[in-house]
C-alpha cells in the first residue's frame, strides 16, 4: 500500500474524518478526483503545494491528510502544467521520488478517498513550498487577468510594471 498526502483546509477535517476526501478536483481532461503527493523523505517536497494553495487568500490553516491506496491502483502523475501519465500508484510514487527536482509534480487519483483509507490527519508548516511555480524567483510574474485577478494584493503594481516593459 502506497502512502499519499492530500492538503486541505482545517475546516474540512470533520467531514474528511467522517466521509473521506470527496472527488471535487478536476484534472486537465475534466475527470473528477483527488490531487495528492506520495509521502517522501523530504518534508519540503511532500508538502510543496501548501504555500501555493494558501495563496488564494485562505485564512484557515492547511492540514495534511495521509491515506493509503493499493500499489497497483492506476493514478495519473506528472508536472502540474503538462500532460499526465497513467501509472500504478507505487510506480508513480517511485517516479516522483526518483526525480532530481520533484517540485511541481502531482498525483491525481480519479476517485474519492474513503474514510477507511485515511491513515491520519495532521497539521503542516504553513510556509512550506513555493508560490506561483517552482523557481519563480527572479522571473517577472504574468500580468494577465487569469494569473493576477483584479483586486489581488499587488496586482496593480505588477500590471503597471508590465505595461512599462511593453507586455
Amino acid at each position: 500500500m502506497t502512502l499519499f498526502v492530500h492538503l486541505t483546509t482545517a475546516e474540512r477535517v470533520p467531514s474528511v474524518r467522517r466521509s473521506g476526501i470527496q472527488a471535487r478536483s478536476r484534472d486537465h481532461d475534466g475527470l473528477s478526483g483527488v490531487f495528492c503527493l506520495p509521502v517522501l523523505p523530504s518534508y519540503q517536497l511532500t508538502h510543496q503545494w501548501t504555500r501555493e494553495l494558501r495563496r488564494g487568500g485562505r485564512r484557515t490553516p492547511m492540514v495534511a491528510v495521509d491515506f493509503r491506496v493499493p500499489d497497483d491502483e492506476p493514478v495519473l502523475v506528472g508536472y502540474f502544467a503538462h500532460d499526465h501519465e497513467r501509472l500504478p500508484s507505487a510506480e508513480a510514487a517511485a517516479l516522483i521520488a526518483g526525480c532530481e527536482d520533484a517540485r511541481g509534480y502531482e498525483v491525481f487519483i480519479p476517485r474519492r478517498i474513503t474514510a477507511k483509507e485515511i491513515h491520519r490527519v495532521r497539521g503542516v508548516n504553513q510556509v512550506t513550498g513555493w508560490r506561483y511555480m517552482p523557481d519563480a524567483h527572479g522571473r517577472f510574474p504574468c500580468p494577465c487577468a487569469g494569473c493576477i485577478p483584479r483586486g489581488q494584493y499587488g496586482g496593480a503594481k505588477i500590471r503597471r510594471a508590465a505595461e512599462s516593459r511593453g507586455y
